[in-house]
Parts: structure tokens; C-alpha cells; sequence
């Protein structure tokens, strides 16, 4: 090999060497973790004062969707923690875990249950919507609120097998005809009792079962208070467990 070929070759090596590293870095920028299990921040909408609102990807793109939201009143930020812990965790093997961890970040802002319009966003979904008032009004018709539409329009997208709203304070599971194996398995495992809740007009979670028949969609009520480390890392490995049911 001449001299000119051998620099040659070398130059080429290293440029391949480069790229690899380059390539390796961008792969960790993203978000990627020591288990392989990368998290995408995806940008859903915008809130009434115009504060972004994002969905996080995790886990296997081609498995089974799992939806989480940690928050939609923005006096019940309890969720949020349990939203955060499971950005931290590798998702169950075949599951597509979607996290919104804060729906209502105007209303988190401000500490009210309602967004910066004073409505509250778990009225605001199109099913058996009808004008509220009051601490639960339901705004000027169904999907007025740009923060349930961007739910609305992910939620239709994803068509997701199973979706978990957080809520506080009332420490209990919601009953439903059609997930009352997966609720009971998620209480027993949160340490949450199971009870039968209102159908809500309007509810996030009433709509999404009547849009998609072949899903499941509960409510977690988690206790009143600060979710401390325990309890967000209890809720985060319950919610794993139904995911992978």
C-alpha cells in the first residue's frame, strides 16, 4: 500500500469512527437510558395563556398503547409526580406508553381546578356534554378549551388500549363495567380502594370509553396531599403492571 493509500484509509476510518460517536451522541440527546428505552417529547398544543403542552413517548412503538395523564385540574397535581417517576422507568416489554404529565398548566399555575377561562377541562369533552356552572363549568360548548382538544386530538390518534387519569383526593379507583379487572388489579397494587364515581357529563374518561368501545379508561383518585417519593414510585409500578396485563 503506498504511502498516499495509507492516508488515505486512515482519513476514511476515522471519519467512520466519527460518525458512530456522532451518531451515538444525538441517540442520547434524545433521551435515551442505560436500558435501551428512549423518551420522545412531543408537542400537543397549547394552553389558554399559551404554555406549551407535551405528550412523552416510551417503550416499544409498535406495542400495545398505554395512556397516562397526570394531571387535569390544576389543583390536583398529585398525578404529576406519578407522571414523572414513570418517565424514569423502563416501560413494560410490548407496551407504547404515552405520558401527558400536566394537562392544565394554567390552571396549575394559578391553583385553580378550572384553566385560565375558568373551565373545568374534565366538563369540556363532547360526550353527554352539557352546560355546567359554578366550580364545574363545562365552558361555552363541548372542546371550547384548546387544552381538551389537544387531549381530544391525540387521544383520537393514538386510539390507546388502555388510558389512566389521575385526580385527587378521594383515594379511590373508579368502577366500570368495562376494565373492572384491570381497576382492581391497579387498586390492589396502588393500595387504593375501588368505588363506584359519578358518570360525569362530559367526562374525559366517559367520552374516550364511547369514542373507542375496545378501550379502557379510569380514574386513579390518589389522596389528598403531596405525593412523596414512595407513593409516586407505589402508583408508577402499578400503573406498569396494568400496562402489561
Amino acid at each position: 500500500m503506498t504511502r498516499y493509500r495509507a492516508r488515505a484509509f486512515a482519513f476514511a476510518l476515522i471519519s467512520i469512527v466519527g460518525a458512530i460517536v456522532v451518531g451515538a451522541l444525538a441517540f442520547c440527546s434524545t433521551g435515551a437510558n442505560a436500558t435501551g428505552n428512549p423518551t420522545a417529547r412531543q408537542l400537543i398544543g397549547h394552553s389558554v395563556q399559551g404554555r406549551a403542552i407535551y405528550a412523552y413517548r416510551r417503550g416499544d412503538p409498535y406495542g400495545s398503547t398505554v395512556l397516562i395523564v397526570g394531571s387535569i385540574h390544576g389543583n390536583e397535581p398529585g398525578g404529576v409526580a406519578v407522571a414523572r417517576r414513570l418517565l424514569k422507568t423502563p416501560a413494560p416489554e410490548g407496551v407504547d406508553l404515552w405520558v401527558i404529565p400536566n394537562l392544565n398548566p394554567d390552571g396549575r399555575a394559578a391553583g385553580t381546578r378550572g384553566n385560565a377561562h375558568g373551565v373545568d377541562l374534565n366538563r369540556n369533552f363532547p360526550w353527554h356534554w352539557r352546560h355546567l356552572g359554578g366550580a364545574f363549568y363545562s365552558g361555552r360548548r363541548g372542546l371550547s378549551e384548546p387544552e381538551s382538544r389537544a387531549a381530544y386530538r391525540l387521544i383520537k390518534r393514538l386510539r390507546p388500549r388502555l388510558s389512566i387519569w389521575f385526580h385527587q383526593p378521594l383515594g379511590a379507583v373508579s368502577v366500570t363495567k368495562r376494565a373492572f379487572a384491570l381497576e382492581r388489579r391497579f387498586a390492589h397494587l396502588a393500595e387504593l380502594r375501588l368505588a363506584r364515581l359519578p358518570a360525569y357529563p362530559g367526562s374525559a374518561t366517559s367520552w374516550e370509553r364511547h369514542t373507542l368501545p375496545e378501550s379502557a379508561a379510569f380514574v386513579a383518585e390518589l389522596p389528598d396531599g403531596t405525593i412523596g417519593a414512595r407513593k409516586a414510585n407505589r402508583y408508577a409500578r402499578a400503573v406498569l403492571a396494568v400496562s402489561s396485563y
